[in-house]
């Protein structure tokens, strides 16, 4: 089985070279052509010898994957159907807005987590996804170019894929790689301490900690890895860092009608973060198919969120975007299914997502 190249940090590559018999400056001319130059064939590298590019064909393949599907949401967003190994496929979601540009990456196939509002998780886990396919999805969507922010919040949770979670985004940041800011990146966890503690010692980008209740035996019936990771203990750690500059804290919060978006959720919410700088994302609930949850109404979540301002805490409603297809947060899901066109009697192709 060929290596990829999408994916290799610079040591990874000059070891590479180096068993290749290769000068060890062409390791940089790799990174150069991967990674600022955004090639997908080795032939594209111009500057290494027709016989130095021979030898590393015989050996590797750029790990570039073409989308399989896409589909586009009356509102703009865009979600792509990515090849992975195994036989398995993963999306990404493109959210464009005024002059930001998203993408939602996945760093897993399914996810172990089995959170109750989430499709990712009724699908089970199939597998992890290297740091290559983490950034074959930044770099192989037609809108790549104009990405300003990355999030990894698309399926699977990215503190239980550490070792390639942060290799990649070693390679989004460093000088030899894309180059990128840790402002324009964000990783969502659930709160997997060891992760966690791995994140908060060695990465810069922001983090965003999955809440969506104050009251622990009510995260629990939400989100089983309360058992493994209290909130009460997530929250202890992060109050031993810092996040008063660089670093950006938040909070995601699905409000579900008459169950966690009242005012003594609000208020017990309010005493769980005092005195941390940080935000909080209030989320519309998405309805998963056997899941009996509803969504908040817009004068609940509005009330919700003035408590929280009132209180000190920076508090924002994350507007829903590309619900049409599926692709609105909690939706993405790994079994391959058949939809109608959103446009429904208006006709259109049909599309597979998973």
């Amino acid at each position: 089985m060929m290596e990829s190249l999408l994916g290799k940090t610079l040591d990874e590559l000059k070891t590479l070279v180096s068993a290749l018999d290769m000068p060890g400056f062409t390791a940089g001319q790799i990174a150069n052509w991967l990674y600022r130059k955004r090639i997908a064939s080795i032939d594209e590298m111009s500057d290494i010898s027709l016989a130095h590019r021979s030898r590393l064909k015989e050996a590797c393949e750029t790990g570039r994957r073409q989308p399989a599907r896409k589909q586009e949401s009356a509102d703009g967003t865009v979600k792509y159907l990515f090849p992975v190994s195994g036989n398995r496929f993963i999306e990404s979601v493109y959210i464009p807005d005024k002059d930001r540009a998203t993408l939602c990456v996945s760093s897993q196939a399914g996810c172990k987590l089995s959170c109750l509002f989430c499709m990712t998780g009724k699908q089970g886990f199939s597998g992890q996804l290297t740091a290559g396919e983490m950034l074959n999805q930044v770099l192989s969507i037609p809108e790549s170019g104009r990405l300003t922010n990355l999030v990894f919040m698309g399926m699977g949770e990215p503190l239980d894929n550490t070792g390639e979670l942060f290799k990649a985004i070693e390679l989004l940041t460093a000088g030899y790689g894309f180059a990128w800011s840790p402002k324009r990146i964000t990783v969502s966890t659930v709160g997997i301490i060891p992760g966690l503690v791995r994140f908060l010692k060695e990465l810069k980008v922001h983090l965003a900690v999955s809440l969506h209740s104050p009251f622990p035996d009510e995260r629990r019936s939400l989100m089983p890895v309360e058992k493994a990771y209290p909130m009460t203990d997530i929250l202890k750690l992060l109050r031993q860092y810092d996040f008063a500059h660089q670093r950006r804290l938040s909070f995601e919060y699905i409000l579900f009608g008459g169950l966690n978006d009242d005012l003594k959720h609000a208020t017990a919410l309010a005493a769980l973060l005092k005195g941390m700088p940080c935000r909080v994302n209030l989320i519309r609930y998405h309805a998963v198919p056997d899941v009996p949850l509803q969504a908040s109404d817009a004068g609940a979540m509005s009330r919700f969120q003035e408590y929280l301002n009132s209180k000190g805490i920076i508090c924002t409603i994350r507007a829903s975007r590309g619900e049409d297809i599926l692709a609105a947060c909690g939706m993405l899901s790994g079994e391959a299914r058949c939809l109608k066109d959103a446009q429904g009697d208006r006709g259109g192709t049909a599309a597979f997502i998973f």
